[in-house]
């Protein structure tokens, strides 16, 4: 199963991408995990934000497959354990379809990538900032396949 994170925002502080490439490299090989970074829309002082998550919706969109699974990162998602997590992990690997995971800009996510998804989480219900989120949630699926396999990681 192919895993990608769909994220928007591309130029990233070194410490998120060391963050993140130390739990992506420890996925199994049978959860091919993809990091797209999308370009953030512009945005200037007096011009229209909704116009700029439009556009980064249409790009993330233009991302997914048509039979990809999808599931939104949104805060008002739904909050899920990390047991819960584990259990939907397996379910999309038994799915034998590739799932896609939606990271909005600082903004939110367009309503087109939500009305998309299958599922959508909430990943906290405190706020993170936008770059942690990457970290956090590679983590969480790491942690969520070491549950699933009966690796000591989680304790």
């Amino acid at each position: 199963m192919r895993l990608r994170i769909l994220a928007i925002g591309t130029r990233m502080p070194a410490w998120v991408s060391r963050g993140y490439d130390d739990y992506a490299k420890r996925m199994p090989p049978e959860i091919r995990l993809e990091l797209v970074e999308l370009p953030l829309g512009s945005r200037t002082r007096g011009g229209d934000i909704r116009r700029s998550i439009a556009r980064e919706g249409e790009t993330m969109l233009r991302q997914i497959e048509p039979d990809d699974g999808v599931i939104a990162l949104d805060v008002a998602g739904r909050p899920w354990t990390t047991p819960e997590l584990a259990a939907r992990l397996q379910d999309w690997q038994m799915s034998g379809r590739n799932h896609c995971l939606l990271i909005g800009g600082p903004d939110g996510l367009a309503p087109g990538c939500l009305a998309r998804a299958e599922q959508k989480w909430s990943l906290s219900s405190l706020t993170l900032p936008h770059p942690l989120v990457r970290i956090v949630l590679v983590e969480q699926l790491y942690r969520a396949w070491s549950i699933n396999v009966g690796h000591p990681y989680h304790r």
